[in-house]
């Protein structure tokens, strides 16, 4: 069966939660393309400053929209590098698709993630493989997943302290 295949080809690509050298590959690829506003508008490219070094880490998601707000979903779980980042910089990122765009990533609530993890799944069929629902399946299936799968709500970055808004 073909999406058999693609299912364990994706995971092949991302063992143990880490991409390897091949996925590196596709997502930088993927990070420039969705960078340049190629692609559906929901694409983007995640900057964010490593924790470690300080670089600029650039990381290709999909945005999915539910009740009016754009979130971002780690398909990966709680132990990926980006979700850290985001955290140690205390949720300040930059999104790009097109332009740049200041962002606050702000942590959603775990009892708050299941609709929007099924909205993910609609959204992103890369993802897929990686939670172990069904992207029809009732929210209660979600919501048993729901605290291992990091989800942010993306929200205007706060202007600098001193500087006018």
């Amino acid at each position: 069966m073909r999406t058999g295949l693609w299912r364990r080809h994706v995971r092949w690509m991302y063992r143990g939660g880490r991409p390897n050298r091949l996925a590196r590959v596709w997502n930088r690829l993927a990070a420039r393309q969705h960078a340049a506003g190629l692609g559906p508008r929901n694409w983007v490219t995640l900057e964010v400053p490593g924790r470690r070094t300080g670089r600029i880490v650039a990381v290709p998601l999909v945005v999915a929209d539910h009740e009016g707000a754009r979130y971002l979903v780690s398909m990966l779980g709680d132990g990926v590098n980006w979700v850290a980042n985001v955290r140690a910089a205390g949720g300040r990122a930059v999104l790009r698709h097109g332009g740049r765009e200041p962002v606050r990533l702000v942590e959603v609530a775990v009892a708050d993630r299941p609709p929007v993890l099924r909205r993910h799944l609609a959204l992103a069929p890369g993802a897929r493989p990686h939670v172990p629902v069904d992207r029809h399946a009732p929210l209660a299936d979600f919501a048993r997943v729901a605290a291992g799968i990091p989800v942010f709500r993306i929200t205007s970055a706060e202007p600098a302290p001193g500087k006018a808004g």
